[in-house]
């Protein structure tokens, strides 16, 4: 289970990319930017969060903590800005906390990856179709001097169809993906020997493992998946079938 902490302080909202996080501190003492629940892209980006930063950190990737936080609804009433304090009273209950690397900034270059974790991360993309890695929204961070990946919301992007499409995995299974346009593809190294190493981690057994990470209240049911397990079978199902099928879209990726 990720740990459970509960928000003390809202420090100030953050505001870039489509959705308005926070900067919060919480009851182990730390900082956290905190992904609401209450926000426009919904609990599905939670949920994409948590299975693709989990799985990032099974192959060895930089991604910074994460944990379930509970944010009380009282902290919205010492919230003077309304868009916000709007957001915080859409989200009481359980959120997602993921840990605030101070003095890290944007990656841009000049402190690339080495070629071995690169491949990984093209890998891990092209694995969970993130379409959100390009130089206009890099979606890394550089602390200490390594690089970090972060905000896999627009990752697995298959479980935005299912009120319309059901459960069915054959069409995610063999997506291909389009690495062109990926930030780190001029430094990444042998994608051929990546995947034989994601291949030796990302087991199917490995895969069910990380999605039972995700919170039940955020696995939201839809047409043939009507509790929180037979989502969880689902989205496991869908990423199973794509490790299948590594031959449909991973050589186009390369």
């Amino acid at each position: 289970m990720l740990p459970h902490i509960t928000a003390t302080r809202f420090v100030t909202p953050l505001r870039e990319g489509g959705s308005l996080p926070g900067l919060v501190e919480a009851s182990d003492d730390g900082t956290y930017v905190v992904k609401f629940r209450g926000a426009g892209q919904g609990l599905k980006v939670l949920v994409a969060e948590v299975i693709v930063g989990e799985l990032a950190r099974r192959l060895g990737i930089r991604v910074p903590e994460m944990a379930v936080i509970d944010m009380p609804s009282a902290i919205a009433r010492y919230e003077a800005d309304e868009e916000v304090q709007d957001l915080l009273n859409a989200s009481p209950g359980d959120n997602l906390a993921v840990d605030f690397l101070p003095g890290s900034f944007g990656y841009d270059g000049s402190r690339p990856p080495s070629a071995d974790e690169a491949a990984d991360i093209v890998w891990l993309d092209a694995f969970t179709a993130n379409v959100d890695r390009t130089w206009s929204n890099p979606n890394l961070l550089v602390w200490n001097r390594q690089v970090w990946a972060i905000d896999h919301g627009a990752a697995i992007w298959f479980h935005h169809s299912w009120p319309s499409r059901g459960a069915d995995a054959s069409r995610f299974a063999v997506q291909p993906f389009d690495t062109s346009e990926h930030v780190l593809g001029d430094v990444a190294g042998d994608l051929a020997v990546a995947h034989a190493r994601a291949a030796a981690t990302i087991t199917p057994e490995l895969l069910a493992e990380v999605v039972g990470l995700v919170p039940d209240e955020w696995l939201e049911s839809a047409p043939g998946l009507g509790d929180p397990e037979t989502v969880r079978t689902a989205y496991t199902d869908h990423l199973t079938r794509r490790l299948e099928n590594a031959s449909s879209w991973w050589e186009a990726a390369r």
